[in-house]
């Protein structure tokens, strides 16, 4: 056979058809470049900056960015052509956006060590194990589930890098103004109070007992109150740390290891508050430490710190490193409580303070930690063999496998039973889903949005309630549509509703009468005396400041009415009337940490609209020009 071979490659025929196989091998080993040479089409689909992004290029990035977003669809359903066509312009967009800042890190020759790239890769929360440091499985597995390789990722995290630096450079200088801070500090952190006057459902007069005829018309007319949801009859296969903790050795060992590597999430720092007056220089602390330790009074301290030109200020429930200033931690944290401490030095001037509160740190012991541990330590031991056992039910399902014919011996937990959209059981208690909430959660999502007859699929679940990731697949074999209860089953449940609507109505009739009178110049005391009720004061308040005090419903108005002005609001068991009495407008200077925090934040926002801009203007003086053609052949399906 190779002699007839070497014969017949004497034949020009025969060389002249290794010819074209060999311009054909070569065409497709250059990129597609005799593509464009005999058809004239271009291999690029956009140009910025003079760089062309290739085809290629953007259907790798493209087809990773439709995976992920298909992955979070319903099962069975795909992306619509709207969504694609999204996707690929969000993709596009990023890919110029990437190509005309990598053109300017290059004109400004700003480079990445591999050093530096390898250390923030291993840095990244979401590629460590379960003892808190870099896990090469998890990284791999991590890259897989979003379609990266590892060269591709690294290469990325390169130019995200240097891009970073490149935008920061430009933004780190942007300060927001006094002028934008001052209204958006004053609008956060004014006070109010208001007048109360409260009306609970339950201190309205019992209701009588109504006929029949009006139980049917409140039934009649409230038949979402009786109806029974949509219930969905399941099959499913959950494979998970938990199922296959049989197959896996956990020792007390492994258990107190787990605790000493990760005890600094078993341990709660304490918390103090302070009176802190923040003082430009040693003689006037030494002063305003002197006027204190003589004069207690905070209120007469704030004001004696404002006429020496320093600032007092509170810091309520802080952990050491909240507070501003290193050495001012480890004073406060230091000082006894209720007494005047310092001068203290510290990195931002001198400080005099006060301990007025004390909540001491925590820690969960071994003991206490030790079932959260061990979930811990069996998803991290389960890993490897619950991807291999993974791979294997996934083959199983993609040949056609039911869930009644998968072998016995993959650590399968099968489970079958009818449930509602909110997981209970037709009983009315929650439906016995084993495993971690958030797979719970997902098979319960899934439940109702795959059909009847749908195929199996298996499904990931990442677990971070047990540190890891679990798999499950099911089927819907039955769907009972939703319906109402007939009267007779749930003539008791009607007969507790219309009386309890009735005590909110009479609440409801008691608190607007007297809105109405104190709207009609009545005083607030001698209405709510009128009606019933004793009033109350509501302490001072900022507007998203959260307290028992005062109802969250009330709060919210108390800031959108004016001083004297009169509101009523409904709460989950009460009708409340509220008057806006006080208004105390926030001083900048007599809270100065507070003040700076805001500009910080505020800065924030201006340096990342910095680097939109800086990137914007980028990419528009790269002129970039889109291949529409090869975009919509691309996108289109075929």
């Amino acid at each position: 056979m190779i002699t007839l071979l070497r014969r017949s490659l004497d034949s020009w025929l025969v060389r002249g058809f290794f010819g074209i196989l060999t311009v054909l091998f070569v065409g497709w080993g250059i990129g597609g470049s005799l593509t464009q040479l005999f058809t004239g089409q271009p291999t690029w689909i956009a140009k910025v900056s003079g760089t062309t992004i290739e085809i290629p290029t953007f259907q790798t990035e493209f087809q990773r960015a439709v995976a992920v977003a298909s992955r979070e669809l319903p099962q069975g359903q795909e992306l619509t052509q709207p969504q694609r066509e999204q996707i690929a312009q969000q993709t596009l967009q990023r890919l110029i956006g990437q190509t005309a800042l990598a053109d300017e890190l290059h004109r400004l020759r700003i480079v990445t060590p591999d050093a530096v790239v390898v250390e923030a890769a291993r840095a990244m929360p979401a590629f460590q194990g379960q003892d808190g440091k870099f896990n090469k499985q998890v990284f791999d597995a991590v890259l897989r589930n979003n379609g990266l390789t590892e060269g591709r990722f690294m290469e990325q995290l390169r130019a995200d890098i240097a891009q970073r630096q490149l935008l920061s450079a430009f933004a780190t200088a942007a300060i927001a103004p006094d002028a934008e801070v001052k209204p958006l500090y004053a609008m956060e952190f004014e006070k109010r109070s208001a007048d109360m006057a409260v009306f609970p459902f339950a201190a309205s007069p019992e209701p009588g007992t109504p006929d029949e005829a009006v139980l049917r018309r409140w039934y009649d007319n409230h038949p979402d109150l009786y109806s029974t949801p949509e219930f969905r009859r399941i099959k499913a296969v959950e494979l998970s740390p938990q199922s296959l903790a049989p197959e896996i050795t956990i020792t007390d060992a492994d258990l107190r290891d787990a605790y000493e590597t990760r005890k600094r999430q078993y341990t709660t720092p304490g918390k103090r508050s302070a009176e802190v007056i923040s003082v430009p220089d040693e003689a006037k602390a030494q002063a305003l430490a002197a006027t204190w330790r003589d004069t207690p009074d905070w209120a007469a301290m704030q004001t004696a710190a404002r006429q020496a030109g320093a600032a007092a200020i509170t810091q309520d429930n802080a952990t050491e490193v909240e507070f501003p200033d290193p050495d001012l931690a480890r004073a406060v944290f230091a000082a006894e409580p209720n007494q005047v401490v310092g001068p203290v030095k510290g990195a931002l001037g001198w400080f005099v303070l006060r301990v007025t509160g004390i909540v001491p740190g925590s820690e969960t012991t071994f003991e206490q930690a030790k079932d959260t541990l061990r979930a811990q330590v069996l998803a991290a031991k389960a890993a490897d063999l619950m991807y291999e056992r993974a791979n294997k039910l996934d083959q199983l399902l993609g040949n056609g496998t039911t869930l009644d014919e998968l072998p016995s011996d993959l650590g399968l937990a099968g489970l079958t039973g009818t449930l509602d959209a909110q997981g209970r059981t037709q009983e009315g208690g929650p439906a016995p889903i084993p495993g971690a909430t958030e797979l719970r959660e997902a098979i319960i999502k899934a439940a109702f949005q795959a059909a009847v007859g749908d195929p199996p699929q298996l499904t990931e679940v990442q677990t971070p309630s047990t540190g890891g990731s679990a798999y499950y697949a099911l089927v819907v074999e039955k769907i009972i549509p939703p319906g109402v209860k007939p009267f007779e089953e749930v003539k008791d449940r009607v007969l507790a509703d219309w009386k309890q609507d009735q005590r909110e109505r009479a609440a409801n009739i008691r608190a607007t009468d007297m809105m109405t009178a104190v709207q009609a110049g009545q005083s607030f005391s001698a209405a709510a005396q009128a009606a019933g009720v004793t009033p109350q004061l509501s302490p001072l308040v900022t507007r998203n400041e959260t307290t028992q005090a005062i109802a969250p419903e009330l709060q919210r108005v108390m800031f959108g009415i004016k001083k004297g002005e009169t509101t009523m609001v409904e709460t989950p068991d009460s009708f409340v009337v509220g008057q806006l009495v006080e208004v105390t407008p926030a001083d900048p200077g007599a809270d100065k940490v507070g003040y700076d925090q805001a500009k910080a934040a505020v800065s924030r926002s201006v340096q990342n609209d910095v680097q939109a801009l800086f990137a914007d203007a980028v990419r528009l003086r790269g002129k970039p020009e889109i291949n529409q053609k090869a975009l919509d052949s691309i996108v289109q399906p075929h």
